[in-house]
């Protein structure tokens, strides 16, 4: 996702310096360019995370330079780091250390960089930042990700089906693992969940060892319902209560549908739950020229109605 970030914001730029700039390049054309992006891909394409994949590009000019270890989140905080040296050195602590979003803006914040830069007693600095990182507790929302980028799969479009992109996925499990994040580790498939007189099956199952919970996943083909919510609800109050360690931290149930309902997130328990989530999955993602040739189709639409 970090490199499909970049890539639009080098497009953006080099369509202002094509001489879009001077015809009236700003607001109207990014909400043009965020409708028809949001409508493909689901959020993450507003026009302020548009403005900041132009500034993304014009920071890191060079894809070789951006590091795949740090998110979006991550980038989003260096990128308003003016000092160069100090912002590479945020970058490298927090690959090297590991740190959240969070935990690199924490540090950010505390000025660590200047601090044990002028302090003569660095290990007192470090020790210091190592407790603030330490404070802060990592919430599920750290680490699951939307959308998920499926693009590994090379799954033809006639092949969509929920048990075809299940056992692609097994079959790709070490990309899949990388594409959910850190800390997750493979627990089982077609989990079964018996209670009482009815049997529940659970599409994969994976632990994470830093939220220290089990991670249940139910992939869905279509516009997530309200069905597909309470079926996660129950399979996460089941697994709660006859799977999960007293030491585990509560289970979390994470709904991967290939498109989101606006109404059934704000109008169902997804809306305050901190154990239910939905997520979009993307198959496959357009070619840096596919997506050149997409912005500049919805900037000439845009032209010809202005």
């Amino acid at each position: 996702m970090v490199q499909t970030y970049w890539h639009i914001g080098k497009l953006i730029v080099e369509d202002e310096q094509n001489g879009n700039k001077k015809a009236q390049y700003g607001k109207k054309q990014l909400e043009h360019i965020s409708k028809s992006l949001t409508q493909e891909f689901g959020k993450g394409f507003d026009t302020r995370n548009l403005r900041n994949m132009r500034q993304f590009y014009v920071v890191f000019p060079i894809w070789h330079s951006v590091n795949a270890k740090l998110n979006w989140t991550h980038y989003k905080r260096v990128m308003r780091i003016d000092n160069k040296k100090a912002r590479q050195w945020y970058i490298d602590e927090a690959i090297a250390n590991n740190w959240s979003a969070r935990a690199l803006d924490r540090q950010v914040n505390n000025l660590y960089y200047e601090r044990l830069l002028s302090s003569k007693e660095k290990s007192i600095v470090i020790d210091e930042a190592d407790r603030e990182t330490d404070k802060l507790k990592i919430q599920p929302k750290d680490i699951l990700r939307d959308p998920y980028i499926f693009d590994f799969l090379n799954l033809p479009s006639q092949s969509l089906l929920e048990s075809n992109i299940e056992q692609s996925l097994i079959d790709n499990l070490q990309k899949f693992l990388l594409e959910l994040g850190r800390g997750f580790a493979f627990v089982s498939r077609q989990k079964r969940l018996s209670v009482e007189d009815q049997d529940f099956y659970v599409d994969l199952v994976f632990y994470n060892y830093k939220l220290k919970c089990f991670l249940l996943i139910d992939l869905k083909l279509g516009k997530l319902t309200h069905q597909d919510v309470g079926q996660m609800d129950t399979y996460v109050r089941i697994y709660d209560k006859y799977e999960k360690d007293e030491t585990d931290n509560p289970t979390i149930g994470l709904i991967l549908s290939s498109e989101k309902s606006q109404a059934v997130a704000k109008y169902s328990v997804l809306s305050n739950s901190k154990q239910l989530f939905n997520s979009k999955y993307v198959p496959f993602l357009p070619t840096e020229e596919e997506l050149r040739l997409e912005l500049l189709r919805e900037l000439e639409i845009l032209k010809q109605e202005i």
